[in-house]
């Protein structure tokens, strides 16, 4: 949206989403804020003030994610969440911890690709309907032989066709579909040697083999307007400039969440799985720091991407990093344990609150739910008390009981005769009560 909003500016905006947790927003607004300070600077400094990278520790599902993803959108940059996990160091099974560059650099072209095909959309309907055109009255057959009344009669009647197919008169006819000539693999950088690159370089390879179908096909003028305009958009797009912008994107404005850091902690014993943990531990640090990585895109630059870390820290903490990972990692903030009053107001205060989400999804069919104050202190009692009692998992509780407690609606809905539900306390605990009473909560709950 706007890459120069105050820290104030962004609370509030992430406040219109999450409940709480203002330590956790304060410091990723003043992260994002630094951003655009760094840019009014002289580019002598510039060039050497690094992101205050951010670990985030709380348990699961009290918003740390979901507050890194609203921020990466509120400011429009590219952003991928991965599991720390899924890297392990070379030798053992697992990803190269580079990949997530490449995979951030792909969400880049994915952000600039979008804001291009909107520059352009206008003149690719322009050209999309004189294609249509040309499959109706083919001006290819016009020749400088044909008298003046033939060639105005044609025109004529290609005007008639353009008005209604602007007016959406024709959707349904049909036309023959010509087969589009495959556009040629574009120049691009060659990346390092990975086995990575190596499987989606072979994959490539397969899929060129699959046969494509030949010949024309019969379409209907809709269907051809969707793949002809696929056609003309991407046609449109600077493909050069696509790929500059992007990765300056990636350099300048790229947000990695890096999530579960606390299962690569911990000393190494030497042996088993704590090596590849400290294994994971070195080879994030030289991408943390500041490292080039090639990309089939070109070399990206890592030394101002932010990096937001997280995790529970519940048999560790971030102290049992490596020191040098430590100091790249200098911001460190505390996401607190859900409250039932943090219950309350996740399911009311929300822009899209998982009450008015239900709400909207069976108004679809003609059904109105009413979640009454009763019936709604009911569902956060309930959560809180199951969370408390069993496993806690955030605010992921609600939405198990929820779908538990409108499972009923949501099935007959489509045939309901009464088309009002009030959803109070009663209605909450009716539905809930066998659950509740079983031993093992965490059994029927998730």
């Amino acid at each position: 949206m706007s890459d120069n909003l105050t820290p104030r500016e962004i609370v509030a905006e992430l406040d219109r989403y999450i409940v709480g947790q203002g330590a956790a927003k304060r410091a990723v607004a003043v992260a994002i804020r630094n951003r655009w300070r760094r840019q009014q600077l002289p580019a002598e400094l510039r060039k050497d003030v690094t992101p205050k990278n951010i670990i985030m520790i709380g348990p699961t599902g009290v918003g740390k994610t979901e507050i890194a993803r609203r921020l990466s959108q509120l400011v429009g940059a590219p952003f991928i969440k991965i599991e720390a996990t899924k890297y392990t160091e070379v030798g053992y099974v697992g990803r190269d911890v580079e990949s997530m560059i490449r995979d951030l650099t792909e969400a880049a072209v994915g952000l600039i690709k979008q804001k291009q095909r909107e520059q352009v959309i206008e003149k690719a309907k322009e050209r999309v309907t004189e294609r249509l055109l040309d499959l109706l009255v083919p001006s290819k057959g016009w020749t400088p032989e044909e008298n003046a009344e033939e060639t105005a009669s044609k025109q004529r009647t290609r005007d008639k066709f353009k008005v209604k197919l602007e007016a959406g008169e024709m959707e349904e006819k049909k036309v023959e579909l010509p087969p589009e000539q495959k556009q040629g693999p574009q120049v691009q950088m060659l990346s390092a040697f990975s086995m990575e690159n190596m499987q989606m370089d072979l994959q490539s390879m397969l899929e060129n083999m699959i046969p494509k179908p030949a010949g024309p096909r019969m379409v209907s003028i809709a269907e051809a307007r969707k793949v002809l305009m696929e056609i003309e958009t991407e046609a449109l797009i600077d493909r050069a400039a696509v790929v500059e912008q992007a990765i300056d994107l990636v350099e300048n404005q790229g947000i990695i969440f890096l999530d579960e850091l606390d299962k690569v902690c911990g000393p190494s014993s030497g042996h088993g799985p704590d090596v590849s943990r400290q294994g994971v531990q070195r080879d994030l640090l030289p991408v943390v720091e500041g490292t080039t990585v090639n990309t089939k895109y070109g070399s990206v630059r890592t030394d101002h991407i932010l990096f937001i870390a997280a995790g529970a820290f519940h048999l560790s903490k971030p102290s049992d990093l490596m020191p040098e990972l430590q100091g790249r990692f200098p911001i460190r903030v505390e996401l607190n344990d859900l409250t039932r009053d943090d219950f309350l107001r996740i399911l009311t205060e929300p822009k899209h609150a998982l009450t008015k989400q239900y709400a909207e999804l069976m108004a679809t069919e003609g059904v109105t739910i009413d979640f009454t104050k009763d019936g709604i202190e009911a569902l956060a009692d309930i959560a809180f008390e199951v969370n408390r009692t069993a496993q806690n998992i955030g605010a992921r509780r609600l939405h198990t009981i929820l779908e538990r407690v409108v499972e009923e609606v949501s099935f007959e809905g489509p045939d309901l005769k009464k088309k009002k539900v009030k959803i109070d306390g009663k209605y909450v605990r009716e539905k809930l009560t066998a659950i509740l009473q079983k031993e093992d909560l965490s059994k029927y709950i998730l």
